[in-house]
């Protein structure tokens, strides 16, 4: 039975592999293609930007809102992927003498986050060619990734499995069906959920793999940890809902009442959350893996933490 389960983990990372090489992509040539943003369409689809819930402002300017919300979006991404590139190089030390398959398909997953920071990089030089000037996007990417590389590599991967579980699923349920968003960042989100989907499989794989070798007493601070990463998330969240509701303020084209600014952030923070934290945690998978690596009162403690931020 052992070798049985052994063996289709060594199958399942051959096939992350296989998939590497098929569906690899160029990010000029494939991606960008010598196209710029159309900003007559939005950005980010109703689904994830909620925008729909701000009824104070008019049509476009819910568009424009979807367009502020998509850049940060992009920049999100080009952040975490910092800490998870750097990670997955740790981790492959664990196959440099032993399953070399296992290590290409590290390895491959190491090259494609690094080709995705440089891809977001260059959307956030595209997207500022065509907005106007103020926005912010502070957060540093080497501070946050030893931050959360500080924390042990059991709750580094429970949120990396978390987000890239949540970027497959925004992709398929919101993204990839919306007719009405820029076709260029349509297909920035398309060829990076090509490799996400690769990626999400190996974290698994790997989370599983450092499970196994926790104590019980190692696995409870672990969950401690994690619950942690993810307030330290939220706060990044806070500071860019208050940047993003100043620059959308500013630069929106009338004078937005007090109260309207009021419930610009607090609908930002509110779509935020929801788009990199409980659209992740929410996810089926995400709860079948973590419920079967931890006890029930170390699901709850995650689950009510996670409530707070609801």
């Amino acid at each position: 039975m052992q070798a049985t389960i052994q063996q289709e983990h060594i199958d399942r990372y051959a096939r992350t592999v296989a998939a590497s090489k098929r569906v690899r992509w160029s990010i000029e040539e494939d991606v960008i293609r010598q196209r710029t943003f159309d900003t007559t369409q939005k950005f980010l689809p109703d689904g994830l930007s909620k925008v729909k819930e701000f009824a104070f402002l008019s049509d476009d300017e819910q568009r424009y809102l979807s367009q502020v919300q998509g850049r940060t979006y992009a920049n999100i991404f080009g952040l975490v992927e910092r800490y998870i590139d750097a990670k997955i190089l740790e981790l492959t030390r664990g196959y440099w003498f032993g399953d070399q398959t296992a290590l290409e398909a590290l390895v491959r997953f190491s090259d494609e986050e690094l080709k995705h920071q440089e891809l977001f990089r260059r959307i956030e030089r595209l997207v500022a060619e065509r907005m106007r000037p103020g926005y912010q996007f502070k957060p540093d990417a080497d501070q946050v990734a030893k931050v959360v590389l500080a924390k042990s590599t059991w709750a580094v991967l429970a949120l990396t499995l978390h987000i890239e579980l949540f970027t497959q699923m925004h992709y398929r349920q919101s993204i990839e069906p919306d007719e009405n968003l820029s076709p260029l960042f349509k297909d920035v989100f398309l060829f990076h959920w090509k490799e996400e989907s690769q990626h999400a499989i190996l974290d698994e794989l790997e989370w599983v793999r450092c499970d196994q070798k926790m104590t019980a007493e190692g696995r409870d601070k672990a969950v401690d940890e994690f619950i942690e990463l993810v307030v330290a998330v939220d706060g990044i969240l806070q500071g860019q809902a208050a940047d993003d509701s100043r620059y959308f303020a500013e630069t929106c084209g009338r004078r937005l009442s007090p109260e309207e600014r009021d419930n610009l952030e607090t609908g930002l923070l509110r779509a935020y959350r929801w788009q990199y934290i409980l659209s992740g945690a929410q996810h089926p998978h995400f709860i079948k893996v973590l419920t079967s690596l931890t006890t029930d009162a170390q699901t709850e403690r995650i689950q009510s933490a996670l409530t707070l931020l609801m």
